[in-house]
């Protein structure tokens, strides 16, 4: 049986994960998957399969895709609305594959509760922001959200593996920003 600071570790992972997937959805599952292929990250049982280096070449490319497509004009828009779906299962698949030392049926309670909540949480507020953006500079300034939320997904992402409370306090720290600007709309 895992050790209760091990648990918990591997639950602010998987949570950090979750996170990243609401900003890009593959990002946080390649993260995981290279995580878990390099014995950097445990895997859950039965989640061996997400550092297999099949399965990183496909994630890699959906990464790249995904990361591609999202500097297309309309497109960008296209996924914020129809990726949110994706987003959501990605980042529970993230937040499943890390969390060790659980019951099954804990980790998944877990994993959809607080890991899709944070995943759907991530990528309205990004949509939102992508709207608003693309609506104040007609367009022309999403490519720069673009790549505020790449570099966002990769560092929460990398955080998650390397340092995973110092990632949960950062998303703290970002919600207690966004709910206090929000107060002042």
């Amino acid at each position: 049986m895992a050790e209760p600071l091990n648990i918990l570790l591997s639950v602010a992972t998987g949570i950090a994960l979750a996170a990243a997937a609401g900003f890009r959805a593959f990002v946080p599952l390649f993260a995981a998957g290279l995580a878990i292929h390099f014995g950097w990250v445990e895997p859950a049982r039965g989640f061996d399969w997400l550092g297999e280096p099949v399965v990183l070449v496909a994630l890699g490319t959906a990464t790249t895709a995904e990361i591609a497509a999202y500097y297309l004009p309309g497109v960008d828009h296209v996924l914020d609305l129809l990726g949110a779906p994706v987003a959501v299962l990605a980042g529970i698949v993230a937040a499943a594959g890390v969390m060790v030392g659980l019951p099954d049926w804990l980790r998944w309670l877990t994993a959809i509760g607080a890991g899709g909540a944070v995943a759907t949480a991530g990528h309205a507020l990004n949509a939102l922001g992508r709207a608003k953006t693309g609506a104040a500079s007609g367009g022309a300034g999403n490519p720069v959200y673009s790549t505020a939320e790449l570099a966002s997904s990769v560092l929460i992402s990398v955080l998650a593996v390397a340092l995973p409370v110092i990632a949960v306090l950062l998303l703290v720290a970002l919600a207690a920003y966004a709910l206090k600007r929000r107060r002042r709309v």
